[in-house]
C-alpha cells in the first residue's frame, strides 16, 4: 500500500476521533474511527510508535488486508476468505467444457505473439468452425416502464445513468421474450449487488411465487436483495464460480420444480460462452 505516516507540511490534521495516519495516494488521513486514547486504526497501528511491539502482516488467505502477526492463526479459522466446505451444486469444472488434454498447449500464448502463419490458421480454423452459423446480430435496445423514475432522477451522474439504462434494456427484452411473468425462478449470473434481480422484482409487482438466486463468485458488499422482504418474492444468494455451479443440485430448484430463466449483465470468465 503506498502510504506513509503522517508528514508535517501541507496535510493539515486528522478529523478529530480519526486515525492519524496520512494515506499518500489517497492524499488525505485515514478516515477510520481510533478506539480511546489511540491515535492509529487497527489498520495503521504499526505506524505508531506505541503499537511497535506488535506487528500487522497481510492476511495468507487475502492480502487485501492485514492481521496482527500474533493473532495469524486464530484469524485464520474465522477469515471470511478460508476455504469452506462445498455445497452440493458445487461440482469442479461441470460447466467449463470439454477438456482433450492433446489440444490444451502447455502454455497459454497471447494472440500477438503469433506468426503470420499461425494467425492465418487460427482465422482458417475460426472460419471452419463457424460455417453454417447464424451470425448475425442485432441491437435490441429496449426500455421498461419500472424504470422510468429512476432513470429522469436528476441526482444520477454518468455512470448511474448508464447502468439504468442497460437493466431497463436488458428488462424490455425480457417482456418481450415473454419471460417476466409469476410462478418463475429466476438466477442472476454475475449478480453483483442484485440491482438487475432489483428490478425485475420491481417490474412483476405482487406476482405470486417469484423466486431469485443471485450468483455471484466474490464477497459483494452493499447488496440490495438484503432489502426484499415481499412474501411473494424470495431472494437467495449464493457464493460461487458459475464454472463449478450445478443447478440441477441447488435445493430452491430441485424442491419448487419452476421454470428458470437465466439473466445477467455483466459476465466474464468460464462458463460464459
Amino acid at each position: 500500500m503506498a502510504a506513509s505516516a503522517p508528514t508535517p507540511h501541507g496535510t493539515g490534521f486528522p478529523a478529530e476521533g480519526r486515525c492519524g495516519y496520512y494515506v499518500e495516494k489517497k492524499k488525505r488521513f485515514c478516515r477510520m474511527v481510533v478506539a480511546a486514547g489511540k491515535r492509529f486504526c487497527g489498520e495503521h497501528a504499526g505506524a505508531a510508535e506505541e503499537e511497535n511491539a506488535r506487528k500487522r502482516i497481510l492476511c495468507p488467505l487475502d492480502p487485501k488486508h492485514t492481521v496482527y502477526e500474533d493473532q495469524l492463526a486464530k484469524h485464520l479459522k474465522k477469515c471470511n476468505s478460508r476455504e469452506k466446505p462445498k455445497p452440493d451444486f458445487f461440482i469442479q469444472d461441470i460447466n467449463a467444457g470439454l477438456k482433450d488434454e492433446t489440444e490444451i498447449p502447455e502454455q497459454l500464448v497471447p494472440i500477438s505473439f503469433l506468426s503470420e502463419e499461425q494467425m492465418e490458421n487460427l482465422i482458417k480454423k475460426l472460419r471452419k468452425a463457424s460455417e453454417g452459423l447464424n451470425s448475425t446480430l442485432k441491437d435490441q435496445i429496449m426500455s421498461h416502464p419500472a424504470l422510468h423514475d429512476a432513470l429522469n432522477d436528476p441526482k444520477n451522474g454518468d455512470s448511474a445513468t448508464k447502468h439504468l439504462k442497460q437493466q431497463a434494456s436488458i428488462l424490455g427484452n425480457i417482456e418481450k421474450l415473454k419471460l417476466l411473468g409469476p410462478r418463475r425462478c429466476f438466477v442472476e449470473f454475475g449478480a453483483g449487488k442484485g440491482k438487475l434481480s432489483h428490478w425485475v422484482d420491481i417490474a412483476l409487482k405482487d406476482a405470486e411465487k417469484v423466486h431469485f438466486i443471485l450468483v455471484e463468485k466474490v464477497t459483494t458488499r452493499f447488496k440490495v436483495d438484503g432489502k426484499h422482504r415481499k412474501k411473494n418474492s424470495v431472494f437467495e444468494r449464493l457464493q460461487i464460480d458459475i464454472q463449478h455451479l450445478c443447478l440441477n443440485k441447488i435445493p430452491l430448484l430441485s424442491k419448487e420444480k419452476l421454470p428458470v430463466v437465466g439473466i445477467g449483465k455483466h459476465l466474464c470468465g468460464v462458463a460464459t460462452g
